[in-house]
């Protein structure tokens, strides 16, 4: 059975989880990071020399960092749907997982971690209003791109959908005022239809 290494309120372990949850994949997840610990031990370190979440063991094949390991369980379980086989689709969805961790990832996690993980006397309120614009910015280009079509690779859901829609929960759900997106919204809302989104994304802050 697959095993998965992570804690259910770490957003790369959430990619893991929802992804398995589209294919429907029995797996065992092991509570590792922050209050849990794990990741500093020897035993861990072997499997990722990083020390972060997630990591996954498949038959005896150890993978970790989370946009890799969805393209894997898509291509494994999931090629012609999770994954298209379409060449060109395939990379569609392949660079909007890239575009989450170069470019939406980095400022709303710094808005997370300073709203929801920092006491508010300790925060950094211009780094917080930095970090907002620029996820507008990065959320104004996936608004342009979405007014085309259903789902960010095209008309069906793809593994392009994960990494994107689990930044897109955090943004939604923080406590702050964000600019109208209708395009954005729209497809969130169809993210909220999918029961694997909802178990899995869809959690208290924390």
């Amino acid at each position: 059975m697959l095993r998965i290494w992570g804690r259910k309120n770490s957003i790369n372990v959430q990619k893991v989880l929802w992804c398995c949850a589209e294919l429907g994949l029995p797996f065992e997840r092991i509570d590792a990071g922050m209050a849990f610990g794990v990741t500093d031990t020897p035993a861990y370190r072997a499997l990722n020399p990083n020390g972060r979440i997630p990591t996954i063991e498949d038959d005896g094949y150890v993978l970790w960092e989370s946009n890799t390991i969805v393209r894997y369980l898509a291509t494994k379980h999931g090629l012609g749907s999770l994954c298209p086989s379409d060449l060109a689709a395939r990379f569609d969805a392949e660079r909007w997982m890239d575009w989450q961790l170069t470019t939406l990832d980095g400022p709303v996690r710094t808005v997370f971690w300073a709203l929801v993980r920092t006491a508010a006397d300790d925060r950094d309120p211009a780094a917080v209003e930095n970090a907002q614009t620029e996820a507008e910015r990065a959320l104004a280009i996936l608004d342009a791109h979405l007014a085309q079509r259903r789902f960010v690779g095209g008309e069906t859901f793809t593994m392009g959908d994960i990494p994107v829609g689990a930044s897109v929960y955090r943004w939604m759900a923080m406590d702050l005022a964000r600019a109208e997106r209708a395009h954005v919204q729209r497809w969130y809302e169809r993210l909220t239809e999918r029961p694997g989104f909802r178990e899995h994304v869809m959690r208290p802050l924390s």
